[in-house]
């Protein structure tokens, strides 16, 4: 990620799980179509500036750090920016030289919605990033019309590009991408094992990430295997 002021060290990382091939989106689905757009916007060929929303815990963030580890390996500059954590700052000084940035994210937009301050500065930073050909892209819980925004302008350009809809899974397809997550850490999750996770947890996919996340350090910690005994000691389930 780019160089930010010293006054504004944020200590914002990206989730190394945060990738593309991690986000369960079935072929011929809704999602897929999403993730096919931002890989295009990545690589170049598709849409400069794309307008992501969606209920809580669809996949929003998890797709704004996906994009930004997928322009990394491609050797582009990126900055993410998870507005609920930064709306203390300037966004003047926050978004000071981003106009130079290749791929700039900005997560959690009705955070700032409302500020005055903050609604012309992503104005601005639409119209800088536009006039330098970089790529921008945002998510948010509400579509562009539902924004509680001041400035309609920015309304206006929120909707420049590609605006796409995130939809929430089902419990059948958390329960596939809970098996895809555990996959890719090496865990071996039975269907059994998954579906009694899924029933006893809360169904957003980022509390259900983040037990398979308690369920790897154990399992790795005590070297068992994954199975309805050890996970219930585990989770207290």
């Amino acid at each position: 990620m780019v160089h930010l002021p010293q006054q504004l060290s944020l200590g914002v990382n990206l989730n190394d799980d945060a990738t593309f091939e991690n986000f369960y989106a079935p072929a011929a689905t809704h999602n897929a179509m999403v993730l096919q757009g931002l890989r295009q916007q990545v690589e170049g060929s598709g849409e400069s500036f794309i307008y992501l929303w969606g209920a809580p815990g669809c996949g929003l963030t998890h797709l704004l750090q996906a994009a930004c580890h997928e322009a990394q390996h491609q050797g582009l500059s990126v900055q993410y920016l998870p507005l609920r954590d930064l709306a203390g700052y300037a966004p003047d000084e926050l978004f000071t030289g981003l106009d130079a940035v290749d791929l700039v994210c900005l997560d959690c937009l009705p955070a700032v919605a409302g500020r005055s301050d903050w609604e012309l500065a992503i104005f601005n930073l639409y119209n800088r990033l536009r006039d330098h050909g970089k790529r921008l892209l945002v998510a948010a819980e509400q579509s562009p019309r539902e924004l509680a925004l001041t400035l309609e302008d920015l309304r206006s350009r929120l909707q420049w590009g590609l605006t796409y809809q995130v939809h929430s899974l089902s419990d059948d397809d958390k329960q596939q991408a809970l098996q895809l997550r555990a996959r890719a850490r090496g865990l071996e999750l039975s269907d059994d094992v998954a579906q009694y996770i899924i029933q006893r947890l809360p169904r957003d996919t980022n509390e259900l990430f983040w037990q398979l996340q308690r369920l790897d350090h154990a399992s790795l910690a005590e070297q068992r295997k994954l199975t309805i005994p050890f996970v219930k000691k585990v989770l207290t389930i």
